[in-house]
């Protein structure tokens, strides 16, 4: 008798312990808790601690309480020039409103596809009313504020409060880049070749300031040269006047050796002549006199 209340009291404190523990539940600071019974919504916890509900009667429903992020799938827009752009965004947002959060998406999945629709739809919207150009000018963060302010407003029948909206690409159309990427390779063509025509013309017009300079440099050298030589010349000749003013049988001798060293280059030195020529009359005597016996 006694064994068998000592199992039976085991079996109730075993029960009664997972009962206790099936009646508490806690909340952590960065979450927030709706309780439900019967999958209806009684109340709501936000502040951290421990609480109690019924066992197997009331369950517990946790939603976050971060900033949290929704990354919309690339959606295309026709901007107001007809201009298709395809546009990747996303939103950030936290749920203020646990039990009509609840109510109308149930849980974050659910949400997905109706903010995704607010997001769109207003994209389309906004965009749909500026040309592309804005997107990549000064306007692009006026846009983006009208954008969130009118997905906020919303949004918010959802219990979250959208806090920004942003486009992290804006590109065009495959199909349209590639159309795009050919006109500017097109374009740029086309510039280096103009580029390159203006070179050659500047560069057969430097080649030929040059060769005409090159030419009046060379003739004012030989005009110049030709002017030093007959200088020259001319001095020459004057010193050799004076030279021969001064003392004729010296200049005549250096004449006649002047004469010598010019005929007598080469390997051949061989020359018939009379002895008595006039040619050779300083060989016999320094004096150049010519004996004619």
């Amino acid at each position: 008798m006694n064994r068998r209340m000592t199992v039976i009291l085991g079996v109730i404190a075993v029960v009664g312990l997972f009962v206790g523990l099936g009646a508490m539940f806690t909340v952590d600071q960065r979450e927030q808790v709706i309780v439900l019974q019967f999958g209806e919504p009684i109340r709501l916890e936000q502040e951290p601690g421990l609480y109690f509900k019924l066992p197997l009667v009331q369950d517990v429903f946790r939603f976050d309480k971060r900033l949290l992020d929704y990354d919309n799938p690339a959606e295309e827009i026709i901007a107001s020039d007809q201009k298709r752009l395809v546009v990747d965004a996303f939103a950030r947002y936290h749920i203020v409103d646990p039990l009509r959060f609840f109510q109308t998406v149930n849980n974050e999945i659910g949400l997905r596809s109706r903010l995704g629709s607010v997001i769109n739809s207003n994209l389309r919207r906004v965009l749909g009313t500026v040309p592309l150009r804005a997107l990549v000018s000064d306007k692009r963060a006026d846009l983006m504020l009208q954008i969130r302010d009118s997905v906020r407003l919303e949004a918010a029948a959802f219990g979250i409060q959208v806090e920004d909206v942003r486009i992290k690409r804006a590109d065009l159309p495959q199909e349209n880049s590639e159309a795009v990427y050919r006109r500017m390779q097109t374009e740029r063509q086309q510039e280096a070749a103009e580029l390159r025509a203006k070179g050659a013309e500047e560069a057969q017009k430097i080649r030929a300031r040059a060769d005409k300079e090159k030419v009046v440099i060379i003739a004012d050298a030989e005009r110049d040269g030709q002017i030093l030589r007959g200088e020259g010349e001319g001095e020459m000749n004057r010193i050799f006047a004076d030279a021969f003013g001064r003392d004729p049988e010296f200049f005549d001798f250096y004449r006649s050796m002047q004469a010598y060293e010019e005929a007598l280059k080469g390997d051949v030195t061989t020359m018939v002549l009379s002895p008595n020529s006039e040619f050779f009359r300083f060989f016999g005597d320094l004096s150049g006199t010519i004996s004619r016996q």
